[in-house]
């Protein structure tokens, strides 16, 4: 078999992320298969003398096999061409560790990493809240969903026979079982209309003036300063009440033009009088 152009295969790598996925998975189909003697005079040129070459038509000529081993995972509702981004790192990883001295050919050692790349991208995106982080509990969660596909809860003996099988306690696969059958939520709240409104987490968070206690005391420090504001209003002189109240306690702002021509004194002597007015009301208030 002859070795393809490393041109070619390029062309044939870069068919796909810039394209649909049917084309990527058309153009990685359509790489030929390495011969074993192949695949090990590239793996000896990569191991000896780091050569980059090599690596990519290593790479390029498996990642059919990805595409194979990340169909497997369809079932957890991500997509397909996340699933085999991540297959492609453990594949590349898989290339960067191949020793053609072990005598087994690179698929077979490579399945390992490129499930591992993928079950962690499952594991971080198929819920918000990560459902497994322990060795054993990932080891659990795809065991767990495979051996429950088409079955509704588990009974006590079938509990029983999946922790026997997995080497864990019953406990750990009825948390997991409970863990599996949770479904996300979405935060913000739902329109008016929707059943779930009174399940939406936003819906059972305090307001923010939930307080009773800083509810009576915003209400009692108002009561006080207009209590205050008032009792200050009524030690002023009729003019500089007037001022006041037309310039800050009107809907409308009263401009000091307007105050000067009804009270007869100069604009600015209207500004010094709601000044003045303004200081006595703040010392009365603090007092």
């Amino acid at each position: 078999m002859n070795m393809m152009p490393i041109s070619q295969s390029r062309q044939l790598a870069l068919a796909g992320p810039v394209g649909s996925l049917d084309a990527y998975i058309q153009a990685v189909n359509a790489i030929p298969v390495l011969s074993a003697d192949e695949e090990q005079r590239l793996a000896r040129r990569l191991r000896s003398a780091d050569d980059l070459d090599a690596a990519r038509e290593l790479v390029l000529a498996h990642l059919r096999f990805v595409v194979h081993i990340a169909r497997g995972y369809l079932g957890y509702g991500l997509p397909l061409g996340d699933l085999v981004q991540e297959g492609n790192v453990g594949l590349m990883k898989a290339v960067k560790r191949f020793d053609p001295a072990v005598g087994v050919r690179l698929v077979s050692f490579a399945v390992h990493w490129i499930r591992a790349e993928i079950h962690e991208y499952v594991l971080r995106n198929w819920r918000l809240v990560r459902v497994a982080t322990t060795k054993a509990q990932r080891k659990l969660f795809f065991n767990l969903r495979r051996a429950k596909e088409g079955l509704g809860w588990l009974s006590h003996d079938e509990t029983e026979a999946i922790a026997r099988d997995l080497g864990v306690p019953a406990r750990e696969v009825s948390e997991m079982e409970q863990r599996l059958a949770g479904q996300d939520m979405s935060f913000d709240p739902l329109p008016e209309d929707a059943e779930e409104q009174a399940t939406s987490p936003a819906a059972w968070l305090p307001a923010a003036g939930a307080d009773p206690a800083e509810s009576l005391e915003d209400a009692d420090w108002q009561q006080q300063t207009a209590g205050r504001l008032q009792a200050a209003l009524g030690r002023l002189d009729p003019r500089s009440r007037e001022i006041i109240e037309a310039r800050w306690m009107a809907d409308s702002k009263t401009t000091l033009q307007d105050l000067a021509d009804r009270l007869g004194i100069s604009a600015e002597r209207v500004r010094q009088v709601e000044q003045q007015a303004i200081r006595t009301l703040r010392a009365a208030i603090a007092a």
